[in-house]
């Protein structure tokens, strides 16, 4: 079978299973018993339908419409495949509704109308409007697109927005933006021809003057020639308005000179000795799908300086829709916008260009794992994956709502609504807030054992971006300068980030002989010392932290825990410091649950299991939590005398002793400690009020294997792990970490050591 036929069955078995389609629809309410069904549906529902009878505001608050998008079309012009009618555009409606839940958890109904006639059209959808927040419409053929959004926003007091239109213009807007910067032009001095008089090739041409360009400078041409005055044939209104009084009537005729080619017409419209006769430094947005109007690599065999974007994935400078729409809708839903207003549109495209212009993050590095990611020529806008893009944008959009006045439910802190944004793509970002903020009060040193680590690289770029900490990192200086230049990342080796290079510093023999007085009676000889402290980075990271150089310790990108472990028990296991335990936050769509010990005892005491209680319950305290601390085994409240059992049933005796002050009971299993109701009816008169949210284990296997399991089957995204003990001087993390994961874990060592145990 042929790559072709292969690609092809693969797209129709992803439709098709393991149910047909891309969407269902699930309750955002329980429904388990009588009473559920009594407030769900009659009676209880009537009380939410006389609140919005009495005040139609209130359907945002007692319904799901201030986040529900139509995705609306007639299906007459869809993506390359033209007037296939609504029921074949079914799946691309319904990709695009996966789309908007995906970027920006917006929820949508696809909505195929079988009619072709625009103001019937337009009826149809004006009718809509009591069941949702906002109308996306999609893939209707021009002109009948502008005369449908035409009388659907003058008609509607929610958004309409074209997106064929508008979220082509947006993207456009800010590749064009971040082109000409590279190019070090001006909008306003740019020559630009077009091709393609459609519906997005007119909003285009009407967002760049928006942004600066004059119209006299636009030369519009289409598949009859340059539309000029006097022309007849194929002219609308809208089209008629970029008309150049001239005698020239071909692309060939107006191409010279040109600063900006803007296609969005079919392939092979611009050809190698057009290219050569544009201006210099030239700007070719070839957008035509799935064929350009001319290939990149054809084009700069005749022009090696110019800026390319395409519609494509597999060149540079995508122009993908999935950039804005999410992100516009997002911020106009929440502040409760009556429409998409110019000044909405541009906030949005100045937010993506800046995001490019940004540091690219890790998580989009990681989505497109080889590919360049650095501002210039060929990255011109940021990847649809880059989580900060709903943050950023949708923040903009709703500035821009409230500022000109569309807002309905205007927002008071604006702050708080883009570290809401972005702790709804961030997981941990809400949660670790406080840590963060600790974290600013009193900036430490950090060092990373595993400085080369393109994760490590990420992580410590981020430090210096939203910490006031200094990041230090142990590698080859020659290895990390190049996979910084790779990656595209600012950090700057002795101005922004310390590095320590095991192979030549010259603190080595300082560092070997502490090593070496620290150990000489452990069997440790000078000769052992050297080869330690020119091979060994997390012993060197120990010893830094020991010497007073760093303030703690991250490793662990890689290798076995029990190895690192060996070396900061070694240097940094003194003055009452010793590892108690090791602590995971496992973050769950139903909010956090801690897990210890994970990786340092593996068979604990008694008085162990009592000291990671005791360390478990006052870090989960740092995170703004109240803890609710269960010791869990297989027996269950004394009904087994084997096994770990016993020895948590003791751990319980010695907290009773100490008089803590947290809320803690055992031992139960695992299902005894989630779920209060049952805990009432097997131990009536129990001391845990509620769920508990730190659950100790008598064994390491069990802890690490429920830690495991909450990450890979319930995506579940782990903080840690912590380890207790330390005095925050060092912590091991998993080889499984991410570099967003790395950053929390920075920020936890960054918290002054007097808060932590």
């Amino acid at each position: 079978m042929s790559d072709t036929s292969n690609a092809r069955q693969a797209a129709l078995d992803y439709h098709a299973f393991p149910k047909p389609g891309k969407l269902e629809i699930r309750a955002t309410k329980p429904l388990a018993n009588g009473r559920d069904l009594a407030r769900a549906y009659s009676p209880g529902v009537a009380e939410a339908c006389l609140e919005i009878q009495k005040d139609p505001a209130t359907a945002a608050l007692y319904t799901s419409r201030a986040n529900l998008v139509a995705v609306v079309t007639n299906g007459t012009a869809v993506l390359g495949l033209g007037n296939i009618g609504a029921l074949a555009s079914k799946p691309v409606m319904e990709g695009k509704a996966v789309l908007f839940k995906k970027f920006a958890s917006i929820d949508c109904f696809d909505i195929e109308l079988d009619e072709s006639d625009p103001e019937k059209l337009a009826e149809i959808v004006c009718a809509l409007e009591p069941s949702f927040g906002a109308i996306n419409l999609e893939d209707i053929k021009a002109p009948d697109c502008f005369t449908v959004e035409r009388i659907c926003r003058e008609r509607m007091n929610i958004p309409v927005f074209h997106d064929d239109q508008h979220g082509t213009a947006i993207v456009v807007g800010a590749a064009a933006t971040n082109a000409l910067h590279v190019a070090g032009k001006r909008f306003e001095d740019i020559k630009i021809v077009s091709t393609g008089g459609g519906a997005a090739g007119i909003a285009c041409l009407n967002m760049l003057l928006k942004l600066g360009v004059k119209r006299e400078n636009v030369w519009l041409c289409d598949i009859h020639g340059l539309v000029h005055k006097g022309r007849e044939i194929d002219m609308n209104p809208i089209k008629s308005e970029y008309a150049q009084d001239t005698e020239l009537r071909t692309l060939d005729d107006v191409i010279d000179g040109a600063d900006l080619f803007l296609g969005l017409s079919g392939p092979n419209v611009l050809t190698p000795e057009m290219v050569a006769r544009m201006a210099s430094r030239p700007i070719i947005f070839a957008l035509a799908n799935p064929n350009p109007e001319i290939m990149p690599d054809v084009a700069r065999a005749v022009a090696p300086d110019a800026i390319i974007a395409t519609g494509r994935s597999d060149f540079p400078n995508q122009v993908n829709n999935v950039l804005c729409f999410p992100f516009i809708f997002r911020g106009a839903l929440d502040v409760g916008a009556t429409t998409i207003n110019d000044e909405m549109k541009i906030a949005c495209i100045e937010g993506i260009a800046a995001l490019a212009r940004a540091t690219t993050s890790a998580e989009a590095a990681a989505a497109y794992k080889g590919e360049q990611m650095t501002f210039g020529p060929d990255y011109l806008i940021p990847k649809p994956f880059d989580p900060r893009l709903v943050g950023i944008v949708s923040t903009a959009v709703a500035k821009a709502a409230m500022e000109t006045g569309v807002a309905t439910r205007p927002l008071d802190d604006l702050v708080a609504y883009k570290t809401r944004l972005d702790g709804s793509v961030f997981k941990s970002a809400l949660l670790m807030r406080p840590v963060f903020q600790a974290a600013r009060l009193a900036p430490r040193r950090i060092v990373f054992a595993e400085g080369e680590d393109e994760r490590v690289l990420r992580a410590a770029q981020a430090i210096t971006e939203e910490t006031t900490e200094r990041p230090i990192l142990i590698g080859r200086p020659e290895v990390i300068e190049a996979r910084l230049e790779r990656a595209g990342m600012t950090l700057r080796i002795g101005e922004t980030v310390e590095v320590v290079n095991p192979e030549n510093d010259p603190r080595y023999r300082d560092y070997w002989e502490t090593y070496h007085n620290l150990m000489a009676r452990r069997g440790v000889s000078p000769d052992i010392a050297r080869a330690i402290m020119r091979t060994n980075t997390t012993a060197i990271g120990a010893v830094m932290v020991h010497r007073g150089e760093a303030d703690s310790l991250i490793c662990g990108t890689f290798g076995e825990v029990r190895w690192h472990l060996n070396y900061i028990e070694q240097v940094l296991g003194r003055d009452g410091h010793r590892p108690h335990g090791a602590l995971s936050m496992m973050i769950l769509e139903d909010g956090p649950l801690f897990i210890a010990d994970t990786q340092v005892h593996q068979h604990p005491t008694p008085e162990q299991l009592a000291e990671i209680a005791i360390g478990a319950a006052r870090h989960v305290r740092r995170f703004g939590i109240t803890p609710n601390v269960a010791l869990c085994s297989q027996s269950q409240f004394g009904n087994q005398g084997e096994g770990s059992g016993s020895r948590l049933r003791r751990a319980i005796r010695i907290l009773d002793e100490a008089q803590v002050d947290f809320s803690y009971e055992g031992e139960m299993n695992i299902d005894t400690a989630l779920d209060p109701e049952l805990r009432a009816r097997l131990f009536p008169g129990n001391r845990m009020q509620g769920p508990a949210n730190v659950l100790v284990f008598g064994h390491a296997d069990a802890a690490s294997g429920v830690r495991n399991i909450l990450k890979m089957k319930a995506d579940g995204l782990e903080v840690g792990p912590i380890l207790m003990g330390m005095g925050n001087r060092a912590h091991i993390v998993s080889p499984a970490i991410t570099a967003r994961g790395l950053l929390n874990m920075a920020a936890i060592a960054g918290t002054p050591v007097a808060e932590y145990g």
